[in-house]
């Protein structure tokens, strides 16, 4: 395991889907920043808006329009000022572009060009040479969508800098190799923080008290991407419902998994026979509606 060092040259920007992502994928990161003289912003992509069950059980309610969800936002919202005063953040660092919850893979889909220059305007603003964003194999779709659009933002930007990637949503962080040592005192202040995300304690509190107790560790996203080969066997039977979704700095294609622009090897695999320079992603999705809101193949960068 191999240490994260900041120091005064640091210019940290730590990407956010939700309120209460700065905390855990990043709140001992900001401290150690700010101690060290260098800057930090906070870029907070949705309030968090769309988060049903916490809202019922608070707020005593089986339905939930659209009122009720704004509402809900500016909520989370608030509480994420607080959490961030809690770290020693300045208010001034959060820039908050208030997408709406759960649905930052349709903005990938439907219009990746505005999502990544919104983006690429806080990246550009604040120059920042080290970046911390959500995992690309995050289970939580916006969690993924958000890892996706942050490389297609960095693409061609003239500012080099480093990108790192942060576990929340599940899967195993034996190979994140990099992580920050934190003080007593520091793992205080982030245990703080996260009290201020009040809505989402109330129900995962076991949960999310974990994961801001254990170590952050971080991935490098290097880029290092693969040779056109998928890691899905989909069944058969699923098939005619499935969908494949590509993106590359390029542009962004939904395809029905039998239109999709595949080949398949000798051993069985199924390879994306269209190649683009810089970055590819793919999603393998179905577009049933379900309750369950994680994703169950998610995305790959081949």
């Amino acid at each position: 395991m191999q240490r994260l060092l900041v120091s005064a040259q640091t210019r940290l920007l730590v990407i956010a889907p939700h309120p209460d992502d700065e905390t855990l994928g990043g709140g001992i990161l900001l401290q150690q920043v700010l101690a060290a003289g260098g800057e930090v912003c906070v870029l907070l992509l949705t309030d968090g808006d769309n988060n049903p069950w916490p809202q019922r059980y608070i707020e005593r309610r089986i339905l939930i329009d659209d009122a009720a969800r704004q509402r809900w936002g500016a909520r989370r919202r608030e509480e994420v000022m607080h959490a961030l005063a809690r770290l020693g953040v300045p208010s001034s660092t959060l820039h908050a572009l208030g997408w709406h919850d759960m649905e930052i893979t349709g903005r990938l889909r439907d219009d990746a060009s505005k999502s990544t220059a919104s983006m690429r305007a806080v990246i550009a603003a604040f120059q920042p040479n080290l970046v911390c964003g959500p995992a690309l194999r995050d289970s939580h779709p916006d969690h993924g969508a958000a890892h996706v659009l942050c490389r297609l933002a960095l693409t061609g930007m003239e500012a080099a800098c480093r990108l790192l990637a942060y576990p929340v949503h599940g899967g195993d962080t034996s190979d994140y190799p990099l992580s920050v040592d934190a003080s007593a005192e520091q793992r205080q202040r982030k245990l703080a923080a996260l009290a201020e995300h009040r809505t989402q304690m109330v129900l995962s509190r076991r949960r999310m008290l974990r994961l801001a107790d254990s170590p952050e560790r971080y991935m490098p996203a290097d880029g290092s991407g693969g040779d056109g080969r998928l890691p899905w066997q989909p069944p058969a039977a699923l098939q005619p419902w499935l969908r494949l979704l590509v993106a590359t700095p390029a542009g962004v294609k939904d395809w029905p998994w039998p239109s999709a622009p595949l080949t398949r090897d000798a051993d069985g695999a199924f390879r994306l026979s269209e190649r683009h320079a810089g970055p590819t992603f793919a999603k393998l999705h179905l577009d049933w509606p379900s309750p369950w809101i994680f994703d169950h193949w998610g995305w790959c960068e081949v």
